[in-house]
C-alpha cells in the first residue's frame, strides 16, 4: 500500500470577501516589517512568513479561533495558511488579491507615524530586518545612553560598535592621553593622535563613524566624589577599568542608583564578561566579597595582553548592552563568561547573589 502525503486545502477568499470576514477574525499579516511600516490593517498581528511555524503557537494560542491571513498579493498568505493548518489551526482563510485593492474598496488601513527618518532607515536597514529590533528597537537604541568607563582596550571596540549600531549618546570617562603602546589594541586611536586626550581622540573616531551619535567627554578619573554624578544620567554602564578599587567603587554606586553594569576584564590570553543588574542578580561584591590584592589584577603595562583579546571581550560587552537596551534575550546576569584565547574556548560559571552582600544584600541600605 502506497503512503501519500496530504496537502492542506487552502481556503482562499477575494479581497471583498476578506473585508467582510475580517470583522470577526484574527488578522495575521505575513509580510516583512519594512512592508508593515509603510502601512497595515489596524489590529493585525505581524507574523512574517519565515516565522510562522516557530512563533504562531505563542502569538496565536487559540487554535480554533477564526483567522484571516494576508500578504501583499496572496502567495505568501496561502503558504502561511497551509503552515497554520498543519499546526492544527482549524479555521484559516487566505486573502487572494493585491493589498492595494483592500484600501481601494474601503478596508480599514493605518500608516504609523515614522519612528525613523529616511536616512536612519537606510543606515540601519540590516538591523531593522531583525524581528527583535525593527523600527521600535532601533528607536530605543537611538534614544539610549551608554557610559564607557575607559576609552582603552575594552572601551574601544565597545564604543565603535555601539556607535555604528545607533546608540544615541555615548559618554566616555578617561583622564589619560594616547600613548604609542596603546595602538596595539585600543582601536579608537591612531598614530597621529599620540599625546591627545583619549576622550578627544575617541570623539573624533566616533564622529567620523556615525555623526548622529552624541559623544559626551569626561576627561577625569572615576572617584568616590564624582562617580554618582557621572553615571546618574545613563541607561547602561560599560566597565572597562583595570583595577579593583575602581570596580568596587563603580559597583557600589551603580547598585545605589540601580544602574546595570556590563563588566569586562582581560589578562594576557584570558578574558571575562558578565552583567550586573542591581537586585535582579548578583553584583561585583557578590562575585568577590573580599577585595583581592592588586597583584591579582595587574595592568596590561605589567602583565601584557594579546592585542585581539580586548576586541573580543569588548564586543561581548557591547552585545550585552544591546540586550539591556532592547529588553530582549538573556543577559549574562548571574553568569560569568570566560574566554581562553590560547585554546579558543569559552567556559561559564554561575554567580549567585549573596543575601549578606554589603552592597545589594538583604541588609544593605541600597
Amino acid at each position: 500500500m502506497t503512503n501519500q502525503l496530504t496537502t492542506p486545502t487552502i481556503r482562499e477568499v477575494t479581497v471583498s470577501e476578506a473585508i467582510e470576514a475580517a470583522r470577526g477574525r484574527v488578522i495575521v499579516d505575513v509580510r516583512e516589517p519594512v512592508e508593515w511600516n509603510d502601512g497595515h490593517i489596524p489590529n493585525a498581528t505581524l507574523l512574517p512568513l519565515a516565522e510562522v511555524a516557530e512563533r504562531a503557537p505563542t502569538l496565536l494560542p487559540e487554535r480554533s479561533a477564526p483567522i484571516l491571513v494576508h500578504c501583499a498579493a496572496g502567495v505568501r498568505s496561502a503558504r502561511a495558511a497551509a503552515i497554520l493548518e498543519r499546526l492544527g489551526y482549524t479555521d484559516v482563510i487566505s486573502m487572494r488579491g493585491p493589498l492595494a485593492e483592500w484600501r481601494q474598496r474601503g478596508g480599514a488601513w493605518e500608516v504609523p507615524e515614522p519612528l525613523l527618518s529616511d536616512a536612519q532607515r537606510r543606515r540601519y536597514s540590516r538591523q531593522l530586518l531583525i524581528p527583535e529590533i525593527g523600527q521600535e528597537g532601533q528607536r530605543k537604541l537611538l534614544d539610549s545612553s551608554v557610559l564607557l568607563i575607559g576609552a582603552g582596550g575594552l572601551g574601544s571596540p565597545a564604543a565603535l560598535y555601539l556607535a555604528a549600531s545607533g546608540v544615541g549618546t555615548i559618554g566616555i570617562v578617561d583622564d589619560d592621553v594616547v600613548d604609542e603602546s596603546n595602538l596595539q589594541r585600543q582601536v579608537l586611536h591612531t598614530a597621529d593622535r599620540i599625546g591627545v586626550r583619549k576622550v578627544d581622540s575617541a570623539a573624533q573616531t566616533i564622529g567620523a563613524l556615525n555623526p548622529e551619535t552624541h559623544v559626551v567627554k569626561y576627561p577625569e578619573r572615576l572617584t568616590a566624589e564624582n562617580v554618582e554624578r557621572l553615571i546618574a544620567g545613563y541607561d547602561v554602564i560599560v566597565d572597562g577599568t583595570d583595577n579593583f578599587d575602581t570596580r568596587y567603587l563603580l559597583n557600589d554606586a551603580a547598585v545605589r542608583l540601580r544602574k546595570p553594569v556590563v563588566h569586562g576584564s582581560i589578562y594576557r590570553w584570558d578574558g571575562q564578561v558578565t552583567t550586573f543588574v542591581p537586585f535582579e542578580g548578583p553584583c561585583y561584591r557578590c562575585m568577590y566579597p573580599t577585595q583581592p590584592p592588586d597583584e591579582l589584577a595587574p595592568a596590561c603595562s605589567v602583565a601584557g595582553v594579546l592585542g585581539v583579546l580586548p576586541g573580543i571581550i569588548g564586543l561581548l560587552q557591547a552585545n550585552e548592552v544591546y540586550k539591556l537596551v532592547l529588553g530582549v534575550g538573556e543577559t549574562l546576569a548571574g553568569r560569568l563568561l570566560m574566554f581562553d584565547a590560547m585554546a579558543t574556548r569559552f567556559d561559564e560559571v554561575r554567580i549567585w547573589r549573596n543575601p549578606a552582600c554589603p552592597a545589594c544584600g538583604e541588609g544593605s541600605l541600597a
